[in-house]
């Protein structure tokens, strides 16, 4: 049974139901259960523009080369937003076009008469092993032929074009499930689910599957460019602040500065040789125990004291925040009985082993994020420390069995994806209603519409390589354009890095001069050679200030600083016209030129906003690379050469130079 109701276009079959519902400017919303109803969730599609679409129920002829049998009538709705139709047949297949009539995506169904494998049976929308009103649930489409797919959130691999790509949809130390992506055929698609799943981007089908879901639940957006449409998905699922000025300059961090003392003799030094320092970072295990949420004193005796010379020296301090509590911890008694921690379906209540067995709280939970903020509103914000580092916040499980954990809004397995977010929220809450006009939180995992609560998120804790450098630049682009513009990383990255050793030392200088041309530049890293504290649980890694590593480096360093600076007010442009439309400021080529074939295959060079190409050095020993520049005229910013765009060219690269080419 196809009708419409309410502007709103319903297919009926059996038990299953399917809803479609213009939900925004040229984008459909899709829902379909075998549930009585549908949740009301709407996860990541907070708002809604007043619009709806136009429904229609008709009749058409099929011709028997498509049906196998004589020509008869069929019966099919069709739903119109904007730039975007989608029609569903009497077998409950749907299918989207443009408004020129081009086939954008559609259902694979193959066990119906009009499809040669009919006898195969796989339908288009599979609903398997329900337990109580949860399935594991399948949606398949055809492939687009030479399709290209981008964004879904980040994913160490080199691969940047999804195509091809079986991805996990669940969070992991420097994996970020976020759902959404381009095609270069002319359409969005959002998979509004937070369930644990996969999908597969097949050359044969593609195919999303969630573990344990109540519905199906996604939207489709046509556009005329990539840009069209990324804008249009950000609007939908929220915009980000205006980024704060200190976002915009250079960050020091380290793991980690052990002492108060320790942190402002950094801070000092950086104010007597006149190198500017927006941001100095406090990292883990300043505390007593986790899930204290407070400054360990004997280590560091007077953050009130530490917070005013900082912002004296124009410094704001950040300080790290897990959501793992201490089962010595004192709050973890009050948490267990109000019901604020995370849940343990098998075994004992332990979510993850560091120094001590820690469960992490819930943050599913509105009670349970209020009790955490409200304690660091007491022993951070109110003393100073206003700027939070929210690590772990997959959160990283010490087992990944996703089946063992549970939530106050569900399992694990069917809302796990969305605890970032949500962890993320009690800080956005907290830091507005204190009067915070453009919050802003440093976070290691995200999920669909994060950017609104103020996500910056880095790209985890990545190995120290230049193969490892390499797959952040491709995973910062497809997050920017999943609609995680705030993007950074541990220049250098984060596991190992001798600061003797030449190799590391060269890594290091091509990873700082990328860091310039990144969202926030900030500087982290595990360095060897670190040493223990006395007194405390957790040592101290090697140095790691831009002085550390010879004075050859210090030289790089303090050159791209003092570019970032220069860029200050162009940053500043580009993160306000983030804040009002959504575009990120780093993008890959083809969102700026979806014209020019080249640019959607281009995956080691990006526009740094509308006017600068950047093309990082990405391999040991390079001295020399090749950047494609499109229409126009490109000036390299450097030898002040200019270039005729639509060719490529051959240009010097040594240790102090990133290839960097600005639209004349």
């Amino acid at each position: 049974m196809i009708y419409g109701n309410d502007g709103k276009l319903i297919y009926r079959y059996d038990s299953e139901i399917v809803q479609i519902e213009a939900w925004g400017e040229n984008a459909l919303r899709v829902r379909a259960t075998q549930n009585s109803t549908f949740t009301g969730r709407n996860w990541a599609l907070d708002s809604k523009d007043a619009v709806q679409g136009e429904v229609s129920v008709q009749e058409r002829v099929i011709p028997p080369e498509q049906c196998y049998r004589d020509m008869k009538p069929v019966k099919y709705g069709r739903i119109i937003n904007g730039k975007l139709c989608a029609e569903v047949d009497e077998h409950g297949v749907l299918c989207f076009k443009n408004n020129q009539d081009k086939l954008l995506l559609k259902e694979l169904a193959r066990n119906i008469f009009n499809d040669i494998s009919a006898p195969f049976k796989s339908p288009s929308r599979e609903y398997k092993a329900p337990q109580g009103n949860l399935y594991e649930t399948y949606v398949r489409f055809y492939p687009n032929k030479d399709e290209k797919i981008f964004g879904m959130g980040q994913y160490q691999q080199h691969e940047m074009d999804m195509k091809g790509c079986i991805l996990e949809l669940a969070q992991r130390n420097s994996q970020v499930s976020v759902p959404f992506y381009v095609s270069n055929v002319g359409y969005g698609f959002l998979w509004n689910n937070p369930a644990i799943g996969r999908v597969v981007f097949g050359n044969n089908m593609t195919e999303w599957e969630a573990e344990a879901t109540p519905e199906i639940d996604y939207l489709v957006i046509a556009g005329d460019s990539p840009a069209e449409i990324q804008q249009n998905y950000m609007r939908l699922t929220g915009l980000p602040p205006m980024m704060p000025e200190y976002g915009m300059g250079f960050w020091q961090c380290k793991l980690r500065y052990a002492t108060q003392e320790e942190l402002l003799t950094v801070a000092r030094r950086y104010k007597e040789l006149g190198i500017q320092l927006d941001v100095i970072v406090c990292d883990f295990f300043h505390w007593t125990r986790e899930g204290d949420f407070k400054f360990d004193p004997k280590h560091w005796p007077d953050p009130v004291g530490m917070c005013r010379e900082l912002k004296d020296m124009g410094i704001r301090l950040m300080v790290s925040i897990w959501p793992t509590v201490s089962k010595f911890s004192e709050n973890y008694k009050e948490m267990m009985e109000k019901g604020y921690l995370t849940r343990c379906v098998n075994g004992v209540r332990n979510t993850m082993d560091m120094i001590d067995s820690v469960v992490f709280f819930d943050a599913t939970n509105p009670e349970a994020r209020d009790y955490v903020w409200n304690k660091v509103k007491t022993n951070y914000w109110d003393k100073g420390a206003q700027l939070y580092w929210l690590d772990v916040a997959e959160p990283e499980y010490g087992t990944f069995d996703y089946r063992s954990y549970y939530y106050s809004q569900g399992g694990d397995l069917e809302v796990g994806n969305v605890y970032p977010k949500l962890y993320l929220k009690a800080f956005y809450d907290g830091m507005t209603e204190n009067g915070d006009e453009k919050p802003i939180s440093l976070i290691r995992s995200a999920w669909v519409g994060s950017a609104k609560y103020g996500a910056l998120v880095w790209s985890g804790d990545i190995l120290s390589s230049f193969e490892c450098f390499a797959r952040q630049v491709q995973a910062g682009l497809n997050m920017s354009i999943a609609g995680i513009p705030w993007w950074t990383t541990d220049i250098g990255g984060f596991h190992g890095g001798d600061g003797e050793n030449p190799l590391f030392r060269e890594l290091f200088a091509r990873w700082f001069a990328y860091g310039c041309f990144c969202p926030v530049m900030r500087l982290h890293g595990s360095r060897e050679h670190g040493h223990a504290v006395e007194g405390a649980l957790v040592g101290s890694g090697g140095d790691n200030e831009i002085w550390s590593f010879g004075d050859e480096i210090f030289s790089i360093c303090k050159k791209y600083i003092s570019l970032r600076e220069q860029m200050r007010p162009y940053i500043r442009e580009q993160m306000k016209t983030l804040h009002e439309t959504g575009t990120p400021v780093m993008r890959p080529m083809f969102y700026d030129y979806p014209q020019d074939g080249i640019c959607w295959n281009l995956k080691t060079q990006y526009m740094f906003g509308p006017d600068f190409i950047v093309a990082p050095v990405m391999e040991a020993g390079v001295r020399e690379i090749d950047v494609y520049l499109p229409e126009g005229q490109w000036k390299n910013i450097d030898t002040g050469t200019i270039h005729e765009g639509n060719t490529w060219v051959t240009v010097p690269a040594p240790l102090d130079i990133i290839p960097v080419f600005k639209r004349v």
